[in-house]
Protein backbone atom coordinates (compact mmCIF):
# COMPACT_ATOMS: atom_id res chain seq x y z
CA UNK A 1 0.00 0.00 0.00
CA UNK A 2 2.72 2.89 0.97
CA UNK A 3 6.74 2.31 1.65
CA UNK A 4 8.20 1.81 4.85
CA UNK A 5 9.04 5.58 4.90
CA UNK A 6 5.61 6.94 3.88
CA UNK A 7 3.96 5.02 6.54
CA UNK A 8 6.77 6.48 9.11
CA UNK A 9 5.69 9.89 8.01
CA UNK A 10 1.60 8.68 7.99
CA UNK A 11 2.15 7.16 11.84
CA UNK A 12 3.72 10.80 12.80
CA UNK A 13 0.75 12.67 11.50
CA UNK A 14 -1.56 10.21 12.45
CA UNK A 15 -0.30 10.13 16.35
CA UNK A 16 -0.75 14.22 16.24
CA UNK A 17 -3.67 13.67 14.92
CA UNK A 18 -4.52 11.52 17.99
CA UNK A 19 -3.16 14.16 20.22
CA UNK A 20 -4.71 16.64 19.07
CA UNK A 21 -8.35 14.67 19.04
CA UNK A 22 -7.47 14.06 23.09
CA UNK A 23 -6.74 18.09 23.71
CA UNK A 24 -9.95 18.79 22.14
CA UNK A 25 -12.58 15.68 22.74
CA UNK A 26 -11.39 15.39 26.23
CA UNK A 27 -9.58 18.83 26.90
CA UNK A 28 -12.58 20.51 27.22
CA UNK A 29 -14.52 18.29 29.67
CA UNK A 30 -10.67 18.43 31.73
CA UNK A 31 -11.75 22.40 30.79
CA UNK A 32 -14.62 22.23 32.64
CA UNK A 33 -13.70 20.21 35.82
CA UNK A 34 -10.86 22.84 36.37
CA UNK A 35 -13.24 25.82 36.22
CA UNK A 36 -15.96 23.81 38.42
CA UNK A 37 -15.28 25.30 41.97
CA UNK A 38 -14.77 28.67 40.56
CA UNK A 39 -18.12 29.32 38.34
CA UNK A 40 -20.33 27.26 40.06
CA UNK A 41 -21.00 29.02 43.36
CA UNK A 42 -23.79 26.76 44.89
CA UNK A 43 -24.51 23.16 44.22
CA UNK A 44 -27.86 23.76 41.75
CA UNK A 45 -24.68 25.65 39.35
CA UNK A 46 -22.06 23.17 39.79
CA UNK A 47 -24.77 20.35 38.54
CA UNK A 48 -25.40 22.50 35.96
CA UNK A 49 -21.70 22.69 35.02
CA UNK A 50 -21.43 19.16 35.67
CA UNK A 51 -23.68 18.16 33.38
CA UNK A 52 -22.71 20.35 30.32
CA UNK A 53 -19.93 17.12 29.70
CA UNK A 54 -21.64 14.49 31.53
CA UNK A 55 -23.08 12.65 28.71
CA UNK A 56 -19.74 12.83 26.82
CA UNK A 57 -16.87 12.38 29.45
CA UNK A 58 -16.10 9.24 29.20
CA UNK A 59 -16.59 8.37 25.64
CA UNK A 60 -14.23 11.44 24.92
CA UNK A 61 -12.04 9.22 26.51
CA UNK A 62 -11.80 7.19 23.73
CA UNK A 63 -9.09 9.87 22.19
CA UNK A 64 -6.71 8.87 25.10
CA UNK A 65 -7.09 5.18 25.12
CA UNK A 66 -5.97 5.11 21.58
CA UNK A 67 -3.31 7.45 21.53
CA UNK A 68 -1.49 5.80 24.01
CA UNK A 69 -2.66 2.32 22.16
CA UNK A 70 -1.22 3.85 18.73
CA UNK A 71 2.05 4.98 20.50
CA UNK A 72 2.70 1.71 21.98
CA UNK A 73 2.29 0.06 18.88
CA UNK A 74 3.66 2.76 16.50
CA UNK A 75 6.67 3.66 18.31
CA UNK A 76 7.27 1.16 20.86
CA UNK A 77 10.94 2.66 21.58
CA UNK A 78 9.12 5.72 22.75
CA UNK A 79 6.83 4.18 24.51
CA UNK A 80 9.13 2.55 26.65
CA UNK A 81 11.40 4.91 27.04
CA UNK A 82 8.97 7.57 27.85
CA UNK A 83 7.34 5.45 30.53
CA UNK A 84 10.63 4.85 32.08
CA UNK A 85 11.71 8.68 32.50
CA UNK A 86 8.34 10.07 33.00
CA UNK A 87 7.37 7.23 35.29
CA UNK A 88 6.24 9.58 38.12
CA UNK A 89 4.63 12.08 35.88
CA UNK A 90 2.46 8.99 34.45
CA UNK A 91 1.72 8.18 37.68
CA UNK A 92 0.97 11.09 38.76
CA UNK A 93 -1.61 11.54 35.59
CA UNK A 94 -3.28 8.28 36.70
CA UNK A 95 -3.89 9.00 39.93
CA UNK A 96 -5.37 12.48 38.92
CA UNK A 97 -7.76 10.95 36.22
CA UNK A 98 -9.35 8.48 39.10
CA UNK A 99 -11.07 11.16 40.43
CA UNK A 100 -12.98 11.57 37.17
CA UNK A 101 -15.21 8.62 37.30
CA UNK A 102 -15.94 8.34 40.95
CA UNK A 103 -16.38 11.99 41.08
CA UNK A 104 -18.90 11.87 38.27
CA UNK A 105 -20.53 8.66 39.38
CA UNK A 106 -20.52 9.38 43.42
CA UNK A 107 -20.77 13.22 43.28
CA UNK A 108 -24.55 13.16 43.80
CA UNK A 109 -25.84 10.18 45.15
CA UNK A 110 -25.38 11.71 48.64
CA UNK A 111 -27.16 14.82 49.31
CA UNK A 112 -24.33 16.17 51.28
CA UNK A 113 -22.49 19.49 51.60
CA UNK A 114 -19.32 18.44 52.38
CA UNK A 115 -19.63 15.00 50.37
CA UNK A 116 -20.43 16.96 47.10
CA UNK A 117 -17.58 19.80 47.81
CA UNK A 118 -15.05 16.91 48.34
CA UNK A 119 -15.86 15.40 44.95
CA UNK A 120 -15.93 18.75 43.44
CA UNK A 121 -12.45 19.38 44.09
CA UNK A 122 -11.65 16.13 43.26
CA UNK A 123 -12.96 16.82 39.70
CA UNK A 124 -10.91 19.76 39.73
CA UNK A 125 -8.03 17.53 40.24
CA UNK A 126 -8.73 15.22 37.59
CA UNK A 127 -9.45 18.25 35.38
CA UNK A 128 -6.31 20.60 35.84
CA UNK A 129 -3.56 17.88 36.75
CA UNK A 130 -3.01 16.55 33.06
CA UNK A 131 -3.05 19.22 31.27
CA UNK A 132 -0.09 20.74 33.22
CA UNK A 133 1.55 17.32 33.23
CA UNK A 134 1.18 17.04 29.35
CA UNK A 135 2.57 20.54 29.26
CA UNK A 136 5.88 19.61 31.12
CA UNK A 137 6.55 16.57 29.67
CA UNK A 138 6.46 18.29 26.15
CA UNK A 139 8.88 21.06 27.74
CA UNK A 140 11.19 18.56 28.55
CA UNK A 141 11.26 17.02 25.11
CA UNK A 142 12.22 20.24 23.68
CA UNK A 143 15.13 20.37 25.88
CA UNK A 144 16.24 16.77 25.69
CA UNK A 145 15.10 14.10 28.09
CA UNK A 146 18.45 12.27 30.13
CA UNK A 147 17.99 8.71 28.57
CA UNK A 148 20.87 6.72 26.54
CA UNK A 149 20.18 3.16 24.64
CA UNK A 150 23.22 0.52 25.04
CA UNK A 151 24.26 -1.89 22.15
CA UNK A 152 21.31 -4.26 23.41
CA UNK A 153 18.57 -1.27 23.29
CA UNK A 154 17.77 -1.38 26.24
CA UNK A 155 16.82 2.47 27.85
CA UNK A 156 18.60 3.94 30.83
CA UNK A 157 17.22 6.94 32.20
CA UNK A 158 19.43 9.05 34.05
CA UNK A 159 17.13 12.18 35.78
CA UNK A 160 15.31 12.32 38.16
CA UNK A 161 10.90 13.44 38.82
CA UNK A 162 11.80 16.96 40.30
CA UNK A 163 14.49 17.64 37.41
CA UNK A 164 11.48 17.38 34.98
CA UNK A 165 10.21 20.58 36.70
CA UNK A 166 12.54 23.13 35.58
CA UNK A 167 11.63 26.73 34.49
CA UNK A 168 10.91 26.33 30.50
CA UNK A 169 9.15 22.86 31.23
CA UNK A 170 6.45 24.67 34.09
CA UNK A 171 6.13 27.74 31.45
CA UNK A 172 5.05 24.63 29.13
CA UNK A 173 3.01 23.62 31.05
CA UNK A 174 1.02 26.89 32.06
CA UNK A 175 0.69 27.18 28.15
CA UNK A 176 -0.73 23.34 28.53
CA UNK A 177 -3.58 24.28 31.23
CA UNK A 178 -4.11 27.90 29.80
CA UNK A 179 -4.73 26.14 26.26
CA UNK A 180 -7.32 23.32 27.90
CA UNK A 181 -9.57 25.58 30.69
CA UNK A 182 -9.58 28.10 27.86
CA UNK A 183 -11.19 25.47 25.57
CA UNK A 184 -13.19 24.49 28.72
CA UNK A 185 -14.80 27.96 29.37
CA UNK A 186 -16.07 28.29 26.10
CA UNK A 187 -17.80 25.08 26.06
CA UNK A 188 -19.35 25.88 29.30
CA UNK A 189 -20.36 29.53 27.63
CA UNK A 190 -21.94 27.84 24.57
CA UNK A 191 -23.92 25.15 27.20
CA UNK A 192 -24.75 27.20 29.68
CA UNK A 193 -26.69 31.09 30.82
CA UNK A 194 -27.21 33.35 33.16
CA UNK A 195 -24.39 33.47 36.22
CA UNK A 196 -22.85 30.45 34.99
CA UNK A 197 -22.23 32.17 31.57
CA UNK A 198 -21.11 35.20 33.13
CA UNK A 199 -18.30 33.28 35.15
CA UNK A 200 -17.31 31.29 32.35
CA UNK A 201 -16.80 34.31 29.91
CA UNK A 202 -14.83 35.83 32.65
CA UNK A 203 -12.32 32.58 32.75
CA UNK A 204 -12.10 32.71 28.71
CA UNK A 205 -11.20 36.27 28.64
CA UNK A 206 -8.13 35.39 31.43
CA UNK A 207 -7.01 32.25 30.28
CA UNK A 208 -7.15 32.82 26.86
CA UNK A 209 -5.05 35.78 27.92
CA UNK A 210 -2.41 33.97 29.86
CA UNK A 211 -2.52 31.41 26.67
CA UNK A 212 -1.26 33.87 24.15
CA UNK A 213 1.88 35.62 26.79
CA UNK A 214 2.63 32.16 27.78
CA UNK A 215 2.59 31.10 24.30
CA UNK A 216 4.67 34.20 22.78
CA UNK A 217 7.39 33.64 25.92
CA UNK A 218 7.55 29.58 24.86
CA UNK A 219 8.63 31.01 21.47
CA UNK A 220 10.72 33.11 22.39
CA UNK A 221 12.77 31.42 24.57
CA UNK A 222 12.74 28.83 22.39
CA UNK A 223 14.09 30.67 19.80
CA UNK A 224 16.58 32.40 21.89
CA UNK A 225 17.52 30.10 24.93
CA UNK A 226 16.78 26.40 23.86
CA UNK A 227 19.45 24.49 21.84
CA UNK A 228 17.47 21.95 19.50
CA UNK A 229 18.64 19.06 17.76
CA UNK A 230 20.12 17.98 14.40
CA UNK A 231 21.01 15.02 12.56
CA UNK A 232 24.15 15.57 11.33
CA UNK A 233 24.98 12.04 9.52
CA UNK A 234 23.15 10.68 6.63
CA UNK A 235 19.50 9.31 7.15
CA UNK A 236 18.05 6.08 5.26
CA UNK A 237 14.11 6.78 5.83
CA UNK A 238 13.32 2.87 4.76
CA UNK A 239 16.13 1.57 7.13
CA UNK A 240 15.30 -0.99 9.99
CA UNK A 241 14.91 0.99 13.71
CA UNK A 242 18.03 1.39 14.85
CA UNK A 243 18.15 4.85 17.18
CA UNK A 244 22.18 4.49 17.64
CA UNK A 245 23.25 4.63 13.91
CA UNK A 246 23.35 8.31 13.38
CA UNK A 247 25.31 11.24 14.68
CA UNK A 248 22.99 14.03 16.34
CA UNK A 249 24.20 17.65 16.76
CA UNK A 250 22.70 20.27 19.09
CA UNK A 251 22.51 24.02 18.22
CA UNK A 252 20.56 27.42 19.56
CA UNK A 253 17.90 27.77 17.19
CA UNK A 254 17.94 24.71 15.18
CA UNK A 255 13.92 23.62 16.75
CA UNK A 256 13.33 26.41 14.31
CA UNK A 257 15.12 25.12 11.19
CA UNK A 258 12.14 23.40 9.71
CA UNK A 259 10.17 26.55 9.37
CA UNK A 260 12.79 28.02 6.56
CA UNK A 261 12.83 23.98 5.28
CA UNK A 262 9.24 23.87 4.77
CA UNK A 263 7.80 27.05 5.04
CA UNK A 264 4.32 25.82 4.66
CA UNK A 265 4.59 25.55 8.31
CA UNK A 266 4.30 28.88 9.65
CA UNK A 267 0.92 28.46 8.89
CA UNK A 268 0.84 26.01 12.32
CA UNK A 269 1.97 29.16 15.12
CA UNK A 270 0.09 31.41 12.71
CA UNK A 271 -2.82 29.18 13.05
CA UNK A 272 -2.36 29.64 17.20
CA UNK A 273 -2.26 33.29 17.60
CA UNK A 274 -5.46 33.60 14.81
CA UNK A 275 -7.47 30.65 16.75
CA UNK A 276 -6.85 32.23 20.33
CA UNK A 277 -7.79 35.85 18.84
CA UNK A 278 -10.54 35.00 17.38
CA UNK A 279 -11.85 32.45 19.82
CA UNK A 280 -11.94 35.52 22.01
CA UNK A 281 -13.38 37.65 20.20
CA UNK A 282 -16.31 35.28 19.16
CA UNK A 283 -16.98 34.18 22.73
CA UNK A 284 -16.82 37.88 23.60
CA UNK A 285 -19.38 38.56 21.09
CA UNK A 286 -21.94 35.52 22.23
CA UNK A 287 -21.41 33.33 19.25
CA UNK A 288 -20.32 30.85 21.12
CA UNK A 289 -19.72 27.62 18.45
CA UNK A 290 -18.07 29.57 16.15
CA UNK A 291 -15.23 30.41 18.96
CA UNK A 292 -15.40 26.90 20.14
CA UNK A 293 -14.33 25.89 16.97
CA UNK A 294 -12.05 28.49 16.56
CA UNK A 295 -10.32 27.50 20.37
CA UNK A 296 -10.22 23.96 18.29
CA UNK A 297 -7.86 24.83 15.43
CA UNK A 298 -5.62 26.65 18.49
CA UNK A 299 -5.11 23.42 20.01
CA UNK A 300 -4.09 22.07 16.12
CA UNK A 301 -1.69 25.21 15.57
CA UNK A 302 -0.33 24.89 19.11
CA UNK A 303 0.24 20.89 19.21
CA UNK A 304 1.47 21.25 15.50
CA UNK A 305 3.92 24.12 16.00
CA UNK A 306 5.31 21.69 18.99
CA UNK A 307 5.26 18.72 16.26
CA UNK A 308 6.48 20.56 13.78
CA UNK A 309 9.43 22.46 16.02
CA UNK A 310 10.69 18.45 16.70
CA UNK A 311 10.55 16.65 13.64
CA UNK A 312 12.14 14.59 13.05
CA UNK A 313 12.64 14.17 16.51
CA UNK A 314 10.44 12.26 19.03
CA UNK A 315 12.38 12.38 22.12
CA UNK A 316 15.99 13.43 21.81
CA UNK A 317 18.25 12.61 24.49
CA UNK A 318 20.33 15.08 26.20
CA UNK A 319 23.10 12.70 27.88
CA UNK A 320 23.64 10.51 24.54
CA UNK A 321 22.50 12.41 21.60
CA UNK A 322 22.81 9.66 19.53
CA UNK A 323 19.90 7.33 21.62
CA UNK A 324 17.79 10.46 20.65
CA UNK A 325 14.46 8.67 19.02
CA UNK A 326 13.02 10.09 15.46
CA UNK A 327 10.27 9.27 12.99
CA UNK A 328 13.04 7.44 11.44
CA UNK A 329 14.44 4.96 14.08
CA UNK A 330 12.26 4.54 16.77
CA UNK A 331 9.01 2.76 14.98
CA UNK A 332 7.55 -0.93 14.38
CA UNK A 333 7.86 -3.21 11.09
CA UNK A 334 6.60 -2.23 7.88
CA UNK A 335 3.44 -4.94 8.35
CA UNK A 336 2.42 -3.30 11.62
CA UNK A 337 2.60 0.16 10.61
CA UNK A 338 0.10 -1.03 7.62
CA UNK A 339 -2.28 -3.13 9.88
CA UNK A 340 -2.81 -0.28 12.46
CA UNK A 341 -3.56 2.42 9.52
CA UNK A 342 -6.17 0.15 7.80
CA UNK A 343 -7.30 -0.20 11.58
CA UNK A 344 -7.16 3.47 11.62
CA UNK A 345 -9.23 4.21 8.39
CA UNK A 346 -12.24 1.81 9.21
CA UNK A 347 -12.49 2.82 13.02
CA UNK A 348 -11.52 6.45 13.41
CA UNK A 349 -14.34 7.78 11.11
CA UNK A 350 -16.63 5.58 12.91
CA UNK A 351 -15.63 7.50 15.97
CA UNK A 352 -15.84 10.89 14.75
CA UNK A 353 -19.19 9.98 13.10
CA UNK A 354 -20.91 8.57 16.43
CA UNK A 355 -19.46 11.48 18.75
CA UNK A 356 -20.63 14.20 16.17
CA UNK A 357 -24.33 12.17 16.73
CA UNK A 358 -24.03 12.24 20.34
CA UNK A 359 -23.41 15.87 20.54
CA UNK A 360 -26.12 16.66 17.52
CA UNK A 361 -28.70 14.55 20.26
CA UNK A 362 -27.53 16.02 23.97
CA UNK A 363 -27.42 19.36 22.36
CA UNK A 364 -28.86 22.49 24.07
CA UNK A 365 -28.22 24.65 27.11
CA UNK A 366 -28.25 23.01 30.74
CA UNK A 367 -30.78 25.22 33.41
CA UNK A 368 -31.47 25.36 36.55
CA UNK A 369 -34.48 24.42 35.43
CA UNK A 370 -33.14 21.01 34.01
CA UNK A 371 -31.49 20.37 37.29
CA UNK A 372 -34.68 20.56 39.19
CA UNK A 373 -36.72 18.31 36.80
CA UNK A 374 -34.15 15.91 36.71
CA UNK A 375 -32.90 15.61 40.33
CA UNK A 376 -32.36 12.33 39.91
CA UNK A 377 -31.51 11.49 36.95
CA UNK A 378 -28.60 14.24 36.31
CA UNK A 379 -25.23 14.19 37.47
Amino acid sequence: MFDYPTLKIIWWLLVGVLLVGFAIMDGHDMGVGTLLPFVGKNDVERRIVINTVGPHWDGNQVWFITGGGAIFAAWPLVYATAFSGFYWAMLAVLWALFFRPVGFDYRSKIDNPTWRNTWDWGLFVGGAVPPLIFGVAFGNLLQGVPFHFDDHLVSTYTGSFWALLNPFALLCGVVSTAMITFHGAIYLMHRTEDVVYQRARQAMLIFGSLLLLGFSIAGIWLWQGIEGYVISSPVDPAALPNPLAKNVLRATGAWLANYQAYPASIALPVLAYAGILSAMMLAAAGRTLAAFVASALTIVGIIGTAGISLFPFIMPSSTDLRSSLTVWDSVSSQLTLEIMLWATLIFMPLIIVYTSWAYKVMAGKVTAAYIRENEHAAY
